[in-house]
């Protein structure tokens, strides 16, 4: 389904506020970046308490709701279909909330596992539903803009998660990160609360359930004039794609849309985002800075993040996913080479802090601001929640690699670059000229498109 391009996002006529709607269902990605860096400010006290090997923290501690976050991914397009997009979300808030008090009590390093597990469940289910439902109720003009508003939750909250960090040290001694993991459980029982008052998606009332009078109410909530025009262009969109056969989802039919999704998940982590995300207090004490001053200046990469998400969002559906992109991708190959640079030569501390935040500036306008709204986008009615499904699992599965093997690379005591860690950054400025050329030859222009275009564009 993809209204009217007339609808604004403050829908006129009394109906519910599009724009509110979506920041309440996008609400899961601003604890998905809270719980994302939240563990950065854990990572040495867990590490120290417990004593584990670098293997074990690595895979248990930091991991281990990144792991949960894939099989969510993984198995989140399923119940997104069958159960409807609202049911899910309050249960993902319930998940949010259970994993937050649980981690926070946590007397061992498995208990903690777990809990950070549920956790992770949680972020990877939303990750699908939260972008499937705002796509589903926006508007071919507003849609990059409403569907970007998952990711400016998941930038706010990661700013919170690094405020949150940096306040609580030493509030609670020895104890402080029980505060830093448990403060989480206020937005989110906040959030599940707040999913009661939004609509089902009116296309899965109609696609799934056969619901037409309900999807009418919903339209007329939202302020749609014109309710039984758009549910008639949903059922032709559901016969379309009835006449079109039972192709499976990895059938050569979808090929294409297939690999735009794996590519821009794939680039998204090789990129080094969740690396320094979760790593950077450690990072920046290798560059010299104190502990307390690492945390503070984690603030400043979050911060920088929220600044220049918001431009994500103003250009969106301004130039494109695609220029934002290209954009992204220089940006992030001068930041990262720089890095690198920096650690080779043993730089000041803040010259790395200024490249550092250029990278996160270029992540931020690039594929933080599409990575959510173009894998939602492109995918036809008939498998977008399963594709959705697909490019978080690919996202997710190579986030959870890459924050397993890092204790391996970076711990001081036994990390293969323990003396200086600038390959890993070449490394990474090396995969974002990948992404630009990929970018440059593959990747679709889709922003002013309807779902309905993009789907005879990119499947036929």
């Amino acid at each position: 389904m993809q209204l009217n391009s007339n609808v604004s996002a403050k829908t006129a006529k009394g109906g519910v506020n599009l724009f509110g709607i979506s920041v309440i269902a996008a609400l899961a990605g601003f604890i998905f970046g809270f719980d994302t860096v939240v563990i950065s400010g854990a990572n040495l006290p867990i590490r120290e308490l417990w004593h584990t090997s670098p293997w074990f923290h690595g895979f248990f501690i930091m991991s281990m709701a990144l792991w949960g976050t894939v099989i969510g991914a993984i198995f989140g397009g399923a119940p997104t279909e069958k159960y409807g997009r609202k049911k899910v979300l309050l249960w993902i808030g319930i998940l949010f909330s259970v994993s937050s008090v649980g981690s926070a009590i946590a007397l061992d390093p498995y208990t903690f596992s777990f809990f950070r597990f549920i956790g992770g469940l949680g972020i990877g289910v939303s990750s699908v539903a939260a972008p499937t439902y705002i796509s589903e109720i926006s508007t071919p003009n507003t849609r990059g803009r409403l569907g970007a508003m998952y990711q400016f939750n998941i930038v706010f909250g990661i700013l919170i998660a690094f405020l949150s960090n940096y306040f609580l040290k030493g509030v609670g001694g020895a104890n402080d990160w029980r505060w830093m993991l448990g403060v989480m459980a206020a937005p989110s029982l906040l959030y599940t609360l707040l999913v009661f008052s939004i609509p089902e998606s009116p296309r899965w009332l109609v696609a799934r359930k056969g619901d037409d009078e309900a999807a009418i109410k919903v339209l007329n909530k939202l302020g749609i004039t014109n309710a039984a025009e758009e549910i008639s262009d949903i059922k032709k969109s559901v016969l379309h794609e009835a006449h079109a056969g039972r192709s499976g989802f990895f059938s050569s039919k979808y090929s294409r849309v297939i690999w735009l999704a794996f590519f821009i998940a794939f680039f998204n982590q090789w990129s080094g985002i969740n690396f320094i995300l979760y790593y950077a207090p450690e990072i920046l004490e290798r560059a010299g800075l104190a502990a307390k001053d690492s945390l503070l200046n984690s603030i400043a990469i979050g911060g920088t993040n929220l600044i220049f998400t918001f431009v994500g969002l103003y250009f969106i559906d301004r130039v494109g996913r695609k220029t934002l992109l290209i954009w992204g991708s220089i940006g992030y190959i001068l930041s990262l080479a720089m890095v690198a640079y920096a650690f080779y030569i043993h730089a000041s501390s803040g010259f790395l802090l200024s490249f550092l935040l250029l990278f996160i500036a270029s992540h931020a306008i690039g594929q933080g601001a599409v990575i959510w709204v173009f894998i939602s986008e492109i995918f036809p009615n008939k498998i977008r929640a399963t594709g959705q499904s697909f490019g978080a699992s690919v996202h997710w599965v190579f986030a959870a690699i890459i924050t397993l093997l890092t204790p391996v690379f970076l711990d001081a005591g036994n990390g293969i670059f323990k003396e200086n860690p600038w390959p890993i950054f070449a490394f990474f400025a090396f995969m974002m000229f990948l992404q630009l050329v990929w970018v440059i030859t593959k990747v679709p222009e889709t922003k002013g498109v309807s779902l309905e275009e993009i789907e005879k564009k990119l499947v036929g």
